[in-house]
């Protein structure tokens, strides 16, 4: 029996509008089609969430305007406040100087994790899409943080080579990693000089919608310690990790 129904022209769902999962596709199918027509962004709408309640200056205030907007209006690919406070531990213990975030989407991690940086500190952060771009660059002026992170347009293939070429970067000491799944791997192989032992790598959504083969890379490495941290998708309750690999050299 193949996966057809009779009365229907389209093969059976896979996933579901319903259940723990069903935010997700509804911001990523109806949502997006939604505002495809109006003209309009769930990014956008974001922003002027956080510029009408948050404090101009306080940090801590866009990370918690924007969970605010997730919890009460709809779904966002944010790293959210669970995860979200797993990166700060990690950030706390690795007291970086130099950071890559790759995946800037409206600037919710990037401004989360530069609120906790020392003086000094620099946060290079990548992002594909013009507008979430341009938005996050907002929230960081917003937030007070534009001494501290830097908003890189492009991809990660075009940009990951930049740091030391262009910004004065030798080598990175956390890089975050929340972009393209099938980029996971690739952006992560150490052949570009920018890790050092005791570089952390902290990527986020290993285990939904997942990255088997980053997982497979840098667990079974010898240049890798690995520690996963268990946790939900962001403002759901669907079962999903961080995975934390400590560069051995």
């Amino acid at each position: 029996m193949n996966n057809y129904s009779r009365h229907s022209p389209c093969p059976q769902r896979a996933y579901s509008l319903e259940g723990p999962t069903g935010p997700f596709w509804n911001e990523t199918i109806l949502e997006s089609a939604a505002d495809l027509l109006r003209g309009d962004s769930k990014e956008r709408r974001i922003l002027g969430w956080v510029l009408q309640r948050a404090e101009r200056g306080n940090p801590q205030g866009v990370p918690d305007a924007v969970d605010d907007y997730c919890r009460r209006k709809g779904w966002a690919m944010n790293v959210g406040d669970e995860k979200g406070s797993i990166g700060d531990g990690a950030v706390r213990a690795c007291r970086p100087t130099a950071l890559l975030e790759l995946g800037t989407y409206c600037g919710y991690s990037a401004v989360r994790t530069a609120r906790l940086l020392a003086p000094g500190a620099r946060l290079l952060t990548v992002e594909g899409h013009p507008d979430f771009a341009a938005i996050a660059r907002r929230l960081i002026l917003f937030a007070g943080l534009q001494d501290k992170v830097q908003v890189l347009e492009g991809t990660s293939h075009q940009v990951i080579p930049q740091p030391r070429k262009k910004r004065d970067v030798a080598t990175l000491d956390l890089v975050f990693i929340d972009h393209s799944k099938d980029r996971y791997l690739p952006d992560t192989v150490p052949d570009g000089g920018l890790l050092r032992p005791g570089t952390v790598l902290l990527a986020d959504n290993v285990i939904f919608p997942g990255a088997p083969d980053l997982l497979r890379y840098v667990r079974g490495s010898r240049r890798f310690s690995c520690t996963h941290h268990p946790a939900h998708v962001e403002y759901l309750t669907v079962p999903d990790g961080l995975e934390e690999a400590v560069f051995l050299g």
